[in-house]
């Protein structure tokens, strides 16, 4: 069905007509062939592998999983203790997929990849009935080969679909501000704010909420709240959203302080029980930002020149609907860099505000009537950038080229210890020659696109602005490719699945399963066992709220409780962590037998 473009007359550039989508697609479906195909690519084609990772990634694929073989669709689950910590829509979606398709690596990625595609349509819609036909190809290509949006969609975490949500609602708020007062599209924006809440929790309606106030303040427009339908659109949202909040509290006391003062509140202060989260060093956190969203944050001047131009531009009496979404879009990512700023963060965190920056980056590259110096500059930036990156790669592959394939890529690290408070990529200091041994093919068409793509996409700008975005965007998603072979390379080093599957070939009935420390060392071995695994010293982090009912199962244990039953009758598979390895092993003794190795991670076994 066409989606009618909104009753507004704007002032455009005239090469950027209002399309409908039909349209859109007739006259623009190479490009629109094209970005299609490089999603199918790069988030379709990367569902399958690599294996689930350890720690989140696993704790939440087997809540899921637990929730649909529970069938306990109110209160998740993780290795059979309540897990109160996050709301449930991502583990609704992921265990609908493992009942319909079972459960495997792709279940537990579709609905991510679903998310990323939603949010591709809605900041091309966005963009197209804001600025335009070109910058609506562009909003798409810069979601599909932004390395934040890669990146932060291979673990399975909410912020995708967090970002998806809080679109929608400050998207469909949008529209109903600029259609009037009669508008119904505000009960849509209500309703997507309720499927964030159910998405992430309370911090949506701050930045939902937030943003509007603010945005209202910045215009002028202030007394437009009365259109908003407080009454009726807060029923709709609680509707939507309380349901679920009321049964989990009466199902499991205590939640209201644990899930709403502890996750919410407390968590925001840095004084959440347990305290098991890190905050970045401000400069770290700043700027990391051009990292996620690389190679479109060089492009960040282009964005300050171009917000300059459309402000003297503007008629001062009258607001478009582009002019809304420049106000809103700024206020929009403004808001949630400087709540996370504030509050403690993961790298993460900062997903949702990577759509408007993006927006906005569209906007600047699709305006661009003559060639911009500061657009010049970016590609010049990327091109010595490019060029560093690619000689150091194929000078670390140049490295390996007499060293043999190595079989378990995890071996042969080195343990830097750079940035051990959870970087994304602090791994890639720990390369070694004979990991590049391992990292070939990837590395080498990684360095192609870093030396060649900016490269020439600089040449292109001098003739054609568009054709410069294409190249560059094409060279990123190559990078994009390569980085999903690299991560499937690093698969046994992430995931402890490989360890899970030898395990599976041995165990017999009453045999037990251990993991040595806390479930996040070996969480994925829970979730490919899919069976119930003891915890010795385990009790803490991400379990220990839920260790504390009743109906807990008996899994965790002590040194005690390890001994005994290392000297039962029954086998015992023991996962051990490169960290717990010297503390496990002096208990034991001679008694232990390694069963397997892979990566630095063992299980150990009494029986040989």
């Amino acid at each position: 069905m066409a989606i009618a473009p909104p009753p507004v007359i704007e002032l455009r550039p005239a090469h950027a007509p209002l399309n409908s989508w039909p349209e859109l697609l007739r006259r623009h479906w190479p490009a629109w062939l094209a970005i299609f195909s490089i999603f199918a690519i790069v988030y379709l084609g990367s569902i399958s592998s690599p294996a689930i990772f350890d720690d989140a990634d696993a704790t939440h694929a087997e809540a899921a999983r637990e929730m649909a073989t529970n069938n306990d669709w109110v209160t998740l689950h993780v290795d059979g203790i309540r897990y109160l910590e996050k709301p449930p829509l991502p583990y609704w979606l992921v265990a609908a997929c493992d009942r319909m398709f079972g459960v495997s690596e792709a279940s537990t990625r579709l609905p991510t990849a679903i998310t990323i595609l939603l949010l591709m349509i809605v900041a091309a819609d966005w963009a197209r009935r804001a600025f335009g036909a070109r910058a609506s190809t562009y909003a798409a290509l810069l979601v599909v080969t932004t390395i934040g949006f890669y990146l932060f969609s291979r673990i399975l975490i909410p912020e995708a679909l967090l970002a998806l949500t809080i679109s929608g609602a400050l998207y469909f708020a949008l529209l109903a501000l600029d259609r009037g007062k009669s508008s119904r599209l505000w009960y849509a924006s209500y309703a997507c704010l309720a499927l964030a809440v159910l998405a992430k929790g309370l911090v949506s309606i701050v930045f939902v909420g937030g943003t509007l106030l603010a945005y209202l303040l910045v215009t002028g427009e202030w007394k437009r709240w009365r259109e908003f339908r407080l009454f009726t659109g807060a029923l709709l949202f609680l509707l939507i959203a309380a349901p679920w909040h009321i049964l989990a509290t009466l199902r499991n006391p205590g939640f209201f302080w644990f899930y709403f003062v502890n996750e919410h509140v407390l968590r925001f202060l840095g004084k959440r029980y347990p305290k098991d989260y890190n905050k970045l060093p401000a400069i770290a956190y700043w700027t990391l930002h051009f990292v996620w969203l690389f190679p479109w944050s060089l492009f960040l001047a282009r964005v300050v020149e171009n917000l300059r131009e459309r402000a003297r531009e503007r008629i001062p009496t009258e607001w478009t609907f582009a002019d809304r979404t420049r106000v809103i879009c700024l206020v929009w990512s403004g808001l949630i860099l400087v709540f996370f700023a504030i509050s403690t963060n993961q790298e993460y965190y900062t997903f949702p505000a990577y759509l408007p920056l993006l927006l906005l980056a569209a906007d600047a590259l699709a305006s661009e009537r003559v060639r911009s110096r500061w657009s010049t500059v970016a590609y010049a930036l990327l091109t010595v950038m490019g060029t560093a990156a690619g000689v150091a790669l194929i000078a670390g592959v140049w490295s390996s080229h007499n060293l043999p394939v190595p079989v378990d890529l995890g071996s042969v690290l080195a343990d830097r210890q750079v940035a051990d408070n959870t970087l994304s990529m602090s791994k890639f200091f720990d390369l070694t020659g004979a990991a590049f041994a391992g990292l070939r093919l990837p590395a080498l068409l990684a360095a192609f696109a870093l030396l060649l793509g900016p490269f020439i996409a600089l040449l292109w700008h001098k003739r054609s602005a568009r054709a410069g975005v294409w190249i560059l965007a094409m060279s990123s998603a190559t990078f994009l490719f390569a980085a999903h072979i690299a991560l499937v390379r690093f698969g046994p080093f992430l995931s402890s699945r490989d360890l899970a599957r030898q395990v599976q070939r041995e165990i017999r009935p009453g045999d037990q399963v251990m993991i040595y420390g806390d479930q996040a060392y070996g969480s994925s071995l829970i979730f490919y066992l899919q069976r119930q695994v003891l915890l010795v010293h385990g009790r803490s982090t991400s379990l220990l709220w839920g260790s504390s009912y009743p109906d807990a199962p008996h899994i965790f244990l002590d040194n005690d409780d390890l001994l005994r039953a290392w000297h039962s009758e029954h086998r015992v598979f023991l996962f051990v962590p490169n960290e717990q390895r010297s503390r496990a092993e002096s208990l034991l003794g001679g008694s232990a037998y390694v069963f397997a190795h892979v990566s630095g991670k063992e299980i150990l076994s009494n029986r040989r």
